[in-house]
């Protein structure tokens, strides 16, 4: 496990960050309600872990979790942001599939035209070379 209870603490930039997409921009929060927030969902974490008897979780160990700690209200808007997020997550990636369907087929015609000129420039090429050749005999 960790040798001192900081390891134990989320990323302060994270919890920063969580923070700040929660709260309206005109509000700010001091250094010690950060940290008072940074202790609290560590604890959380620790505790969720704990109640799902295992230390690398996925979504159904955490909902399970949430069931065994009594925190069935929390149970329904979890699966609905779970669900929302997959949802995004299988958009970007058909999203990013297109993309690079489009990509190669853009290539494979650049490179059919390409293959052309490339073609038409080294014949031209070499028949300079063979008429310099001719020339200097």
């Amino acid at each position: 496990m960790s040798e001192r209870p900081e390891d134990l603490n989320l990323p302060n930039a994270v919890i920063t960050r969580i923070i700040k997409e929660a709260l309206p921009d005109s509000v700010n929060i001091s250094k010690e309600a950060r940290s008072a927030i940074s202790c609290a969902s560590s604890v959380f974490v620790l505790y969720t872990t704990c109640c799902a008897n295992n230390f690398a979780m996925n979504a159904s160990d955490v909902l399970s979790a949430m069931e065994e700690m009594e925190f069935q209200r929390f149970i329904t808007p979890l699966k609905e942001a779970l669900e929302a997020y997959r949802r995004e997550q299988k958009g970007k990636k058909e999203a990013s599939e297109q993309k690079k369907k489009d990509k190669d087929k853009k290539q494979t015609q650049k490179s059919k035209t390409g293959a052309g000129l490339r073609t038409m420039k080294k014949m031209r090429k070499d028949w300079k070379k063979k008429n310099r050749t001719k020339k200097r005999m």
